[in-house]
């Protein structure tokens, strides 16, 4: 049996794991990392084999992540249903504060550069598929989810929004097949 490329990836990533075990989390702390990031980046092979990725809001219901697109472009032609894709989240990423400033080159000397020069962050990966949302109803709660996550001040005002805009708006659904996660405390 011949497999794609996608299914040696699946297929290495399950034997292999995550390199950094003493940093790797579960899959509920993954879903909280990607309910709680601002963005996603979508990963894709174009029609050449390149990778395409593209950041995205992305909100998660279950195990499925919804965003929204505009109905034509590049994102479009290439997200065609059952497309094997990778979205990358990563939250609360930042330079600690170590060291105060002038013990810096003290700590350098002393060979500890590398705690210095680094970051703490949250992150997840899911593979998964995508489709195209055609039903009605659950566009609509797609839209609902994406629009409470990200403007959640403006609610009163969704249902007055999705009728304006529904005809020029995809969405799409991503089915997560698998999602992990790190951490750098």
């Amino acid at each position: 049996m011949m497999l794609t490329g996608y299914e040696v990836v699946r297929q290495k990533r399950q034997v292999n794991g995550m390199r950094r075990k003493d940093r790797e989390r579960s899959a509920e702390f993954g879903f909280s990392v990607i309910d709680e990031s601002d963005f996603g980046t979508l990963a894709v092979l174009d029609n050449s084999d390149i990778p395409y990725a593209v950041p995205l809001s992305i909100a998660r219901k279950g195990s499925e992540l919804y965003f929204h697109a505009a109905k034509s472009g590049t994102k479009n032609s290439l997200l065609t249903d059952d497309t094997h894709v990778r979205v990358v989240f990563v939250g609360r990423s930042r330079v600690p504060d170590v060291l105060p400033a002038p013990k810096i080159r003290e700590a350098i000397l002393a060979g500890k550069a590398p705690s210095l020069f680094t970051t703490t962050f949250r992150s997840a990966i899911v593979t998964g598929t995508i489709r195209a949302v055609s039903d009605a109803g659950e566009k609509r709660e797609a839209l609902r989810l994406i629009s409470e996550k990200y403007t959640p001040e403006y609610m009163a005002y969704f249902d007055e929004a999705f009728a304006s805009g529904e005809a020029m708006t995809a969405v799409c659904r991503i089915q997560i097949d698998t999602v992990t996660a790190k951490e750098k405390a």
